[in-house]
């Protein structure tokens, strides 16, 4: 029997996408497109966080209590930070569950899931999906906002959102409208990075093979 591959994050997004065009009201649809796309047009890409840049310690607390510290993690081998918006981005996590964290587990590196969305709120989603990883909560988009990765809804998104009920301070328990951009970090031993793939539009994501070329040649070779 012939194994069939999984479908890759990007097509799990874009099959969202699709649902979402013939299900979501045109207006609210509309409003979602208009922000990827201002996204894409405005983001300062020459302040992403970039391939050899010098990551400085930090520490950040885990939803299940306890705290994610830099130096701890990388003294088992390598890091990869994976910064995504708030619990509603299950698709792209139940991907990596199965696509990429069991690779990295194999390979001797760290997956950590980061956002800022507070811990009392986020550790749903960990409980919902049973995730294996650490989610770390970014107190106050510190860490995202060094890597030069985060975003604030444009005025009319937040009108929008407003208008129906909606308020992402208070989903996120910051009482702010600021994200990070769905990003994938790779950090050696060293806290140099080796990767980095930022996405202002939040319907695209890193695939997994990337993370997993990226990591392959940090950790020694098996003898």
């Amino acid at each position: 029997m012939t194994d069939v591959a999984a479908p890759s994050v990007r097509q799990l997004l874009a099959d969202l996408h699709a649902y979402r065009l013939q299900t979501m009201a045109k207006a609210d649809l509309q409003v979602n497109i208009e922000q990827r796309q201002l996204l894409e047009n405005t983001a300062d890409r020459n302040a992403f966080v970039q391939a050899g840049d010098v990551v400085e310690p930090f520490s950040l607390p885990e939803v299940h209590g306890g705290t994610i510290k830099l130096g701890r993690l990388l003294a088992d081998g390598p890091v990869v930070l994976l910064f995504f918006r708030y619990e509603g981005c299950n698709i792209a996590l139940r991907h990596y569950q199965t696509e990429l964290y069991p690779a990295l587990t194999r390979l001797g590196a760290t997956l950590v899931a980061v956002s800022p969305q507070v811990p009392r709120k986020l550790v749903a989603i960990k409980n919902r999906f049973g995730l294996g990883f650490p989610v770390a909560s970014d107190t106050g988009n510190e860490l995202a906002r060094r890597f030069g990765i985060t975003f604030t809804a444009s005025a009319a998104s937040q009108a929008h959102a407003r208008s129906n009920g909606s308020d992402l301070g208070e989903a996120l328990g910051t009482g702010k409208w600021e994200l990070p951009m769905p990003a994938v970090v790779v950090i050696d031993q060293s806290r140099v990075v080796r990767f980095a793939d930022v996405h202002p539009d939040w319907l695209v994501r890193t695939e997994a093979d990337a993370v997993i070329d990226a990591v392959r040649p940090l950790v020694p070779v098996p003898a």
